[in-house]
């Protein structure tokens, strides 16, 4: 069974257990009706190993999401090598006033350089050529307009879901 539906399974039992339990005992204290459920459903084990296994993916993330930051930066410096190799390569020919270099495994020419914008002045180029960016909402500020207590339409700040706690002992 998998683990999704082996802890709804066990939430449902646990649900049936208290039910039973509060009827055959009449209202139970609580403390005394979670030492009771404790030792009869399998709800906190099935937590318990939903929990573990959420922590061997945060492992896998943690070590991946490294991986990933050490092969996206071996990236860029292959990129770079490679745009600098190609920029010394054109340099050379351009000094050396030779058009096409020919081997056996490859040919090299230059070519003519196509148009290409530069700007030199932003400011001074028509508003026609800017393309308009939605507005973005600003939620740090938001956040912070609401804590100090000012009224804001269209927004508040609610309570939030509970959140998991973990702590490996």
């Amino acid at each position: 069974m998998h683990s999704n539906e082996l802890i709804r399974t066990e939430v449902t039992h646990y649900l049936i257990l208290v039910d039973a339990l509060k009827e055959r005992y009449g209202e139970l204290d609580e403390e005394t009706l979670r030492d009771t459920l404790e030792g009869v459903s399998g709800l906190p084990e099935a937590v318990a190993a939903v929990v573990r296994s959420s922590l061997e993916d945060e492992a896998y993330i943690v070590g991946l999401k490294g991986r990933l930051e050490d092969l996206s930066a071996r990236l860029n410096r292959l990129r770079e090598r490679y745009e600098k190799k190609r920029a010394l390569a054109r340099w050379a020919m351009l000094e050396g006033d030779v058009e096409k270099v020919v081997c056996e495994d490859l040919s090299v020419s230059l070519r003519k350089g196509g148009e290409k914008l530069e700007v030199i002045d932003e400011g001074r180029v028509p508003e026609a050529f800017f393309v308009p960016q939605p507005a973005k909402l600003d939620k740090k500020g938001l956040i912070e307009a609401l804590k100090r207590g000012e009224q804001v339409n269209g927004a508040l700040l609610v309570m939030a879901e509970p959140t998991l706690s973990v702590r490996v002992r």
